[in-house]
């Protein structure tokens, strides 16, 4: 009896490891996969973040490109050693970009919040920096820029805002601006508009319908808004010679840059009026504390713009226009990617006279040690005119034209150091420090697949200086683009940009 009931135990006990066993190979119902699906209210390319109700696309662009004479990417050889025309000269500068942009939405009982941010890498070869001195004994004659070491490169941040209830934070474009800023139909840079780059900002827009809204605005002037704020007691001999016409006397921010804009953007167009107000704030007359400051000034800046669509030349075309004024508020005219100082060389026909060279300055205010700032004047407008050939080919006429404008106590102020620095040969009598800048060119694009670009672009431009016709400065020397110390002839220049470019975007 023991035996039976040993053997039925252990049977009983090996059914039970054998269920057990059968049981642990069973599957287990696995979770439901959460498929990632489309979000359709916001437009193509948005999907659901899986678990979230947050809707997010994600975008950017490949870009690769060549400015052909240029003093960097898209800008003219407005100074330093593009501008000398010698050896030292870069005859192209070549770049590559890889963007990447992120859109999330999210519908809340408060509206609509959005974030946005474009981030990017750059990396930039193709020209150097320094000067070819004929260094003896070993050494080199040139050093590379940051931007062209091997495997450099440059990070960069576009955009990075969020939306809400109207309200705009963080880097943004700024509401002054128009949506083509200065690139009505181009990419080489364009005096007679503000500036496309976002610039970091807390701005209300109030929407009215049909297209209609007005913007409020407080945005960073640092880097964005300010020019140069001469103190012209500070002037050098070797600054004049380059077009800085005294000590960057700039003190540290004390207000933002306030801004008031209305838009109405429709089927047929568009229509933008902006205004700015800057404040110019400078250091000191001297050294320290106590030489005593100029009081703050501010400047301001208004633009109207136009965008036409609908035209008879063809489906897709239109024609953008901007013109703004500003006083003592100088990069609403020339934007921030553009030079504040130029020295372009040249021939000259002058006996006596080794080359040419066309000096300008570009500032918000200028002043001398005791007394008050003196503000800039400056305007101009931009405009092109887009037509699409047909669904390959499209192209552009585009132009921009600045201009700026001393009043008598600053001329009178550069002049003396102009004349005491680089002896003008015509005296204060011939002393205008005054100029005007353009740019007019054409563009031509080909799309041989959807979104898939290849460009070209030409561009002239022209520094229209204001020193009386034939007048000569005598320039020390400058190393860095090997020019001599000699009499140059004062006198306008022109330069000639090309542009290629192969853009994908996705």
């Amino acid at each position: 009896m023991k035996m039976v009931k040993s053997l039925l135990l252990g049977s009983a006990a090996g059914l039970l490891a054998a269920g057990g066993a059968q049981a642990a190979d069973l599957p287990v119902k696995a979770k439901a996969i959460e498929y990632v699906k489309i979000c359709s209210q916001y437009g193509a390319g948005f999907y659901y973040i899986p678990g979230t109700d947050t809707c997010i696309k994600l975008g950017g662009y490949v870009r690769a490109d060549v400015t052909l004479n240029a003093n960097s990417a898209y800008n003219p050889p407005d100074n330093g050693s593009g501008a000398a025309r010698n050896r030292l000269s870069n005859y192209y500068t070549s770049r590559s970009r890889s963007d990447l942009s992120i859109d999330t939405r999210t519908a809340t009982e408060y509206g609509l919040v959005r974030t946005y941010a474009e981030l990017y890498f750059t990396w930039t070869t193709g020209g150097y920096s320094g000067a070819g001195t004929g260094l003896t004994g070993g050494g080199t004659a040139y050093s590379s820029s940051a931007g062209a070491q091997i495997g450099g490169g440059a990070l960069g941040v576009t955009y990075a805002f969020i939306q809400f209830a109207g309200f705009t934070f963080g880097k943004a474009i700024s509401q002054f601006s128009t949506p083509w800023g200065e690139y009505p139909g181009n990419y080489i840079e364009l005096p007679g508009s503000s500036a496309w780059d976002p610039v970091n900002q807390v701005s209300y827009t109030a929407d009215f319908g049909q297209g209609i809204t007005a913007s409020f605005s407080a945005q960073d002037q640092v880097q964005h808004d300010t020019t140069n704020i001469w103190n012209v007691s500070g002037a050098t001999a070797a600054g004049l010679a380059t077009g800085t016409y005294g000590a960057n006397d700039i003190g540290g921010s004390r207000a933002p840059d306030l801004i008031a804009s209305v838009r109405v953007d429709q089927a047929w167009g568009l229509f933008q009026a902006s205004i700015a107000a800057h404040d110019n704030h400078a250091a000191y007359y001297g050294a320290t504390e106590v030489t005593g400051s100029p009081s703050d000034k501010w400047g301001w800046a208004a633009q109207l713009a136009a965008s036409i669509k609908n035209l008879p030349t063809g489906p897709g075309d239109s024609i953008n226009v901007t013109a703004v004024y500003a006083n003592g508020a100088s990069r609403y005219v020339f934007n921030d990617y553009m030079s504040t100082n130029f020295a372009r060389y040249g021939g000259t026909n002058l006996a006596g006279v080794y080359q040419s060279v066309g000096i300008a300055g570009l500032s918000d205010s200028v002043f001398v040690s005791g007394a008050g700032q003196e503000l800039t004047t400056t305007y101009g407008f931009s405009g092109a005119f887009n037509h699409n050939w047909n669904a390959y080919w499209s192209s552009s006429l585009f132009g921009g034209w600045g201009a700026v404008r001393h009043n008598s106590t600053a001329k009178g102020y550069i002049c003396g150091a102009v004349v005491t620095g680089l002896a003008l040969s015509s005296g204060l009598a011939g002393c205008n420090p005054d100029f005007n800048y353009a740019t007019i060119g054409t563009g031509i694009y080909w799309s041989p697949v959807k979104k898939l670009t290849l460009q070209a672009e030409l561009a002239y431009n022209i520094l229209d200086q204001k020193y009386a016709s034939g007048s000569t400065v005598t320039l020390p020397v400058q190393a860095g683009i090997a020019k001599p110390g000699a009499v140059y002839e004062l006198k306008d220049q022109g330069a000639l940009t090309l542009l290629f470019r192969a853009q994908r975007n996705f």
